[in-house]
């Protein structure tokens, strides 16, 4: 087969399946508990729900990998798809009918724990469907479609959400994952099944603890990088998830409707930044060594230092909201770019035959800040009173400080 180019049939039909799919997701994502925080007005029950969703999401990122090393990648995709297109038709017949807030709560619970299992099949398919040398091309191919979908998913959503309310954006979702189900049976992914040793219980637990052992004992650097990948969740990416929308509709005095577009075109600045991320990293792919990595996580920090000196200085509502946005934009491009070469190198020190397994357990690690630092900022934001800058400096401060004394990590990965 001739493989110059990644972009052959299977992998074209991964991107656009992620497209769809993604798209999809993402105006659900930000759907759901937008309308949850306009019905309630409460940060605390806005970050614990967002928290407990990530919750099924982190603990089936392992049971997926494990999964995708042991069941053809293209039928997990197709599966979840058409199950996560189930899942908002009965919430769409569902709506009105029950209390609002725990239906969302279990919608996203479901919502985010179907991602859990369906993104290590995605990521484990990469070095399956491209050569060595691509794989961090295809990682930024990925990354990059991923993000022009996550964009577009919040503008969009935006604008239906204050045009027409909840139900359209639904009706949208229900289709994207349905045509992306249908269209990702046409995808062929090779697939070499692995024997079993003893009952399924028996073999996830003897593949998890492979994982976990290539990790922390062959591969140590990989659980050190996991740790400042889930220090940067914690501190920062937290904040953007759970202070950001608290601040544009409820702290800065923008009316209701206005409020949801803001950060309908927020969430949109970010999936540019993630556009952007991903572009530098595919020009920059031969060129990117780790040794930049610190420098990566301090330009985050400092993004987010950016929006604290704008709400302690600036008072216009507006010209504060800018400046969140070019805080949140930046910080998305450098995360971005962080996210692909840090997954390259996972993916390029892995072997073939345990990469969907090792590959989730990273994401699992990383991910278990999260709903941590959602959870707690959800309760300083509904505490914190006018000292709404305090939270950006104390997270950018810390982000600097780890980073510095951990940046000797990244140093010799490149050989």
């Amino acid at each position: 087969m001739n493989r110059k180019t990644i972009f052959q049939k299977d992998f074209t039909l991964v991107i656009i399946g992620q497209i769809i799919s993604i798209f999809g997701n993402q105006i659900l994502r930000y759907a759901l508990p937008l309308y949850l925080l306009n019905q309630t007005g409460s940060s605390v029950l806005f970050g614990t729900i967002l928290a407990v969703s990530f919750i099924p999401m982190i603990l089936l990122f392992p049971i997926g990998g494990i999964i995708a090393d042991r069941v053809n990648k293209r039928n997990i995709m197709v599966i979840l798809d058409f199950s996560t297109a189930i899942l908002i038709f009965l919430f769409y017949l569902l709506a009105g009918k029950i209390d609002i807030v725990p239906l969302i709560a279990i919608t996203m619970i479901l919502l985010y724990g179907i991602q859990g299992a369906y993104q290590p099949a995605v990521q484990a398919s990469i070095p399956v469907l491209v050569e060595t040398e691509q794989i961090m091309k295809g990682n930024s191919v990925v990354n990059l479609i991923n993000s022009v979908a996550s964009m577009a998913g919040p503008v969009m959503g935006g604008i239906l959400f204050s045009a027409v309310g909840l139900t359209p954006i639904l009706y949208v979702s229900i289709g994207c994952f349905f045509a992306c189900a249908v269209m990702e049976i046409f995808i062929h992914i090779p697939f070499e099944k692995k024997d079993s040793a003893g009952n399924i219980f028996a073999t996830g637990w003897s593949d998890l603890k492979e994982s976990f052992h290539f990790m922390f004992r062959e591969r140590p650097v990989l659980w050190k990088i996991s740790f400042l990948y889930a220090s940067m969740g914690l501190l920062l990416t937290s904040l953007t998830l759970i202070g950001v929308p608290v601040l544009i509709t409820q702290r800065l005095g923008f009316a209701p409707d206005a409020a949801n577009r803001l950060y309908g075109y927020m969430q949109g600045v970010m999936g540019a930044g993630a556009i952007l991320g991903g572009l530098l990293a595919g020009a920059l792919s031969n060129k990117l060594k780790a040794k930049a990595s610190p420098f990566l996580l301090i330009g985050c920090a400092l993004s987010i230092l950016m929006g604290g000196i704008a709400l302690q200085t600036l008072r216009g509502s507006m010209e504060i909201y800018i400046a969140l946005l070019i805080g949140c934009g930046l910080l998305v491009a450098l995360s971005t770019l962080f996210q692909i070469q840090v997954m390259t190198y996972v993916q390029l020190l892995t072997p073939k035959d345990l990469i969907g397994k090792v590959i989730s357990c990273f994401i699992c690690i990383c991910m278990c800040a999260n709903p941590l630092g959602q959870f707690i900022y959800g309760i300083i934001f509904e505490h914190i009173g006018s000292r709404t800058y305090l939270p950006f400096y104390i997270a950018s401060l810390i982000m600097i400080g780890i980073t510095v004394f951990t940046r000797r990590i990244f140093y010799g990965i490149d050989h």
